[in-house]
């Protein structure tokens, strides 16, 4: 698939571990790491939202569209 996920550069640059995320975010940390791997096979809009205000980034510095 073409999407790439980027969560742990978002992660890397604001210095926050996975589980941290998790938590502030409110789900568990089996699926951010379902969703960090690119494992996922949709991402809810509330989700997104919910990264993005943590992260304090845009969705566009998540997600990427790589063509092959």
């Amino acid at each position: 698939m073409p999407i790439y996920i980027n969560l742990d550069l978002m992660l890397e640059k604001r210095n926050m571990k996975s589980n941290e995320l998790a938590d502030r975010i409110g789900i568990t940390t089996a699926n951010l790491s379902i969703l960090k791997t690119g494992k996922a096979k949709a991402v809810r809009f509330s989700t997104l939202d919910a990264i993005c205000r943590e992260l304090e980034c845009q969705p566009g510095d998540i997600l990427e569209f790589r063509e092959n």
